[in-house]
């Protein structure tokens, strides 16, 4: 068979309320020169039978269907597999515009300097309703990124994502330590190896809605998140990064001997709590307790009163209450 231009790598666990919309947008692309990698990992529900369907109606699509070994594993997985010398990052509950591909692959033709290619977004909801945008959008050239790694910004929108598959492999892939931002871990890493930026239009249509991982997941995130920038910085200062080998992060109270100087640990934990602040689900579960952690260790205080009422807009009066109570502790202290 001819080696396509592009393999398209997407991943997808219990996902068939919006796959067929995600497959069908990549199969309408403009550019019609790739393979359609799609690893189901590991679903109960229907995700496997509807890949089975559309790979039976269409020979670019090369189904993986095996038991559930996450994400990262998935991404890695068909980045060995891939045929192409370009990869296409997409996802199970995302949209792509017809002309995305066309559009990127144009983009890192005429730019060789350039590794990874994202866009734009586009935000919807569940019923592919379309949301009102808040905040700036993703950076467009090297230097602009560059500027918003220093500043905590956002990079590339990951299943808006083009990039050379030997770029993203001289690196080691995706790090297992990072589930849930393992993006983020990516585009840092490959910042010091390659030039990255995104086309200022809005080629894909991004999915939020309650049971994404971004909002099931957000403290495990946001603490990636900081061990992440944490790692980027320790690379850019010549010193080695602890994290590349690992598995799994260690718990935030074992960082500063990770690293091996004082001060990480709290660094990140304040990272996270005040990351966290507006997050429902965070406040929910772990993320609450590393909030009045980061209090009781004396750290920021301002905005938390907000927080208590925010508390109990959330339904969780009794943690309200709690953060009331160590709010005044403090303050009496």
């Amino acid at each position: 068979m001819p080696t396509p231009a592009i393999s398209v790598a997407m991943s997808v666990f219990n996902g068939e309320r919006f796959l067929a919309s995600a497959i069908e947008s990549v199969l309408a692309q403009d550019f019609s020169d790739f393979e359609f990698l799609i690893v189901d990992d590991g679903s109960s529900d229907g995700s496997a039978a509807m890949l089975r369907e559309y790979a039976g109606k269409d020979s670019r699509i090369r189904p993986i269907v095996r038991e559930n070994r996450g994400l990262v594993a998935s991404l890695n997985e068909m980045i060995e597999t891939a045929r192409a010398p370009i990869i296409a990052r997409m996802d199970a509950d995302d949209i792509c515009r017809p002309d995305r591909f066309g559009r990127q692959i144009a983009f890192l033709a005429n730019h060789p300097d350039y590794g990874v290619v994202g866009s734009w977004s586009e935000d919807i909801g569940e019923d592919s309703e379309k949301l009102v945008r808040s905040g700036a959008d993703h950076p467009e050239t090297h230097e602009e990124l560059l500027g918003a790694i220093e500043v905590g910004g956002q990079l590339i929108c990951h299943p808006a994502a083009m990039y050379r598959r030997d770029v993203v492999r001289s690196v080691g892939g995706y790090h297992a330590a990072f589930r849930h931002c393992e993006d983020l871990d990516l585009w840092l890493r490959l910042s010091s190896v390659t030039r990255l930026g995104n086309i200022p239009e809005r080629l894909l249509r991004y999915r939020r809605y309650p049971g994404q991982v971004s909002s099931r997941h957000a403290t495990e995130q946001q603490i990636g998140t900081a061990v992440a920038q944490v790692a980027w910085r320790e690379r850019r200062a010549g010193r080695p990064d602890p994290t590349a080998a690992l598995d799994r992060l260690p718990p935030i109270d074992e960082l500063d001997s990770l690293f091996g100087r004082p001060g990480i640990s709290r660094q990140v934990r304040e990272q996270v709590a005040l990351g966290l602040l507006y997050s429902a689900s965070a406040m929910r579960d772990e993320g609450f307790d590393l909030l009045v952690s980061h209090l009781r260790d004396g750290g920021r205080r301002d905005g938390m009163w907000r927080t208590v009422a925010r508390l109990v807009r959330f339904g969780e009066p009794v943690r309200a209450l709690r953060l009331a109570a160590t709010l005044t502790t403090s303050t009496s202290a």
